[in-house]
């Protein structure tokens, strides 16, 4: 809630600067390829029919292929030779169709291809963005935005882009080598065998390297989530940077990320480039032994010489596929990199879960009662320690205290936002968690001090409180929020564009909006963190109304800030250290002399007790 910002009890990792709250166990998590790709084959197989034609055409186009050399032999042996010009033209003419057929072929393959692929990315990114909503405040609580972000974009659009480019021509590097071979064993089984000497020499090559590859790319990727959440969490942040000085501090933070994230690259990137000229190397030199020995031959009248030309051109084919799988398995690396990230963050349960019996919360009286509650965030730090109070319907409790109290957490575990540990937590006489959380959720509106507000216009800001709302009801609701008058006199009324968080508009006027959005959405229970300690006076007496009509009839529950705005209370639960250690109305507990007491004197008097 509002309190979150001033470090009331914050979950672990929390307390770090930029780019501190990392996901855990990326770097050590053993890579589980096997596991990964039938993950990815889950998605794919949804479009297994388009697949199935790519791969048809992928194979019609590397057999039409196979036929270039063999038309060649034929040209030179029984055409160039003898001198049969009628002969030449036909089988050229037979080769320009060839020719013409493969590249239509590959056209359509690719064109296939990507369709299937954006497709499977679709499902993909719509997947782990659905996970993501499911997911418990504690997993967002303790990693960066940033590196959310890039699990969600960059990592998944590695995939794309290793699905689009490469799965075709790793199918057809395959069959082409298949197919290669075939053709080199007919046409001399000796330099067949001779050719096939480089390939165990090749695998070894492959592997050696895969292995470093493979770890670089993880890296590499990691870094890049790190980095991003630097970016992100600066940028949002950029005006507090600029009003401490800490531009400075943000640029070194940012250059040992970055330097970091280059030294991953570095090392990726390297063993991955270093085995196409390795690979290169060795098929020139089996080139060359396989020309040398076919040449010998020809001489010897041991083969044609249209024979050992098509030889030669088969032997260059085979070595090609073979540099293209080394190079293929390096991408696939960096894609299998990217999709084990994006199914790390699927493989994370949520912490809050329905059970089976879970009945739906449907017009509650908003009676609220916690019983012997305690909870923790981490097991050896106690945040609540068996807090028992009662709110009737209608009533409003005020919740006071220092920061870190344990106010905060208190509203979190009404709103069900982590589960508690010890006690239990009543809304009209049953246990929260035996309501389902959507139902339970539906019937609590939250205005926060800090209010996030959508890029969109102002009517879909406010008509998020209860996206079926017409924009007659969208209006009635900004009026009592007393919002209208303001709106009104924006650009383009309802219809005008937020930026990013509402900076076009002042900070009491998004907490208008804010009030307006819970007035439409119509809440039985409130959970309001007291906003008016920003704002002018002409604003604060237009949010208090505005936050009063809302209150009317509602069982609401208020962080006070400024003691002054809760003498009407209906009950104030004094907060230290988590424990609730005063409760009674205003003047009650103004006449006690006790925590409270102190507290309202050091804010209206200056006098600390």
């Amino acid at each position: 809630m509002g309190d979150a910002k001033r470090q009331d009890h914050r979950p672990p990792g929390m307390m770090g600067g930029p780019g501190h709250h990392m996901m855990p166990g990326v770097k050590k998590k053993a890579r589980d390829v096997g596991g990964t790709v039938r993950r990815l084959w889950r998605y794919l197989r949804l479009h297994k029919r388009r697949l199935a034609v790519v791969a048809l055409f992928v194979t019609l186009t590397t057999g039409v292929g196979l036929l270039g050399p063999y038309l060649m032999a034929r040209a030179i042996d029984r055409y160039i030779i003898p001198g049969d010009l009628p002969g030449l033209a036909d089988v050229a003419v037979l080769l320009a169709a060839v020719y013409l057929v493969t590249s239509l072929s590959t056209w359509l393959q690719t064109f296939l291809m990507v369709g299937a692929t954006q497709r499977t990315v679709r499902d993909l990114r719509f997947s782990l963005f659905s996970h993501l909503q499911k997911l418990s405040l504690r997993f967002f609580d303790t990693r960066t935005h940033g590196e959310i972000m890039s699990r969600v974009a960059n990592d998944v659009q590695n995939v794309s882009d290793v699905l689009t480019e490469s799965v075709t021509s790793l199918i057809a590097s395959v069959l082409t080598l298949g197919g290669v071979g075939v053709m080199m064993i007919v046409l001399n089984p000796r330099l067949a065998a001779l050719s096939l000497v480089t390939i165990p020499l090749l695998v070894l090559l492959t592997r050696w390297i895969s292995k470093r590859t493979r770890r670089g790319f993880r890296e590499q990727q990691t870094c890049l989530g790190e980095l991003n959440g630097i970016i992100e969490e600066t940028v949002t942040g950029e005006r507090v940077v600029k009003a401490y000085g800490r531009e400075t501090d943000a640029i070194k933070q940012f250059g040992s990320s970055n330097e970091k994230l280059k030294k991953a690259a570095i090392y990726a990137q390297t063993y991955a480039l270093v085995l196409a000229p390795l690979n290169n190397f060795v098929n020139n030199v089996g080139f060359a032994v396989i020309a040398a020995v076919g040449g010998w031959m020809a001489l010897q009248g041991l083969a044609t010489v249209g024979t050992i030309a098509a030889f030669v051109s088969y032997a260059r084919q085979f070595g090609r596929p073979l540099a293209q799988i080394a190079n293929l398995y390096n991408t696939i690396q960096s894609a299998l990199a990217g999709a084990e990230r994006a199914f790390q963050v699927m493989d994370e349960r949520p912490e809050i879960v329905d059970s089976p019996a879970a009945g739906s919360l449907q017009s509650p009286r908003g009676e609220v009662v916690f019983d012997g509650v305690s909870f923790r965030y981490e097991p050896d730090k106690p945040v609540l320690k068996n807090v028992s109070f009662r709110a009737e319907p209608g009533q409003t409790i005020a919740l006071v205290g220092p920061t870190g109290a344990g106010k905060t957490t208190i509203v979190n575990l009404l709103t069900r936002f982590y589960d508690i540990q010890g006690g239990r937590i009543l809304i009209d006489g049953r246990d929260i968690r035996q309501w389902k959380t959507s139902s339970l959720r539906s019937q609590l509106g939250i205005v926060l001090q800090d209010t996030h507000l959508f890029t969109a216009t102002v009517m879909e800001n406010i008509r998020y409180g209860r996206l079926a709302a017409s924009d007659q009801e969208v209006i009635a609701a900004s009026r009592t929020a007393n919002a209208d008058q303001f709106v009104h006199r924006l650009p383009r009324g309802y219809e005008t564009q937020l930026s990013e968080q509402g900076g076009n508009l002042s900070q009491g006027q998004r907490q208008l909006i804010a009030i307006a959005r819970a007035i439409l959405a119509d809440p039985r229970i409130l959970v309001l963190d007291e906003a008016t300690s920003s704002v002018d006076t002409r604003t604060e007496i237009h949010i208090q109304e505005a936050m009063l009509r809302l209150m009317e009839g509602r069982t609401s529950f208020v962080i006070a800030h400024r003691l002054s705005t809760i003498r009407n209370a209906d009950h104030i639960l004094v907060i230290d250290n988590g424990e609730i250690i005063e409760t009674g109305r205003h003047s009650e507990l103004l006449g006690r002399k006790g925590f409270y007491h102190n507290l309202y004197m050091s804010q209206f008097s200056g006098v600390l007790r």
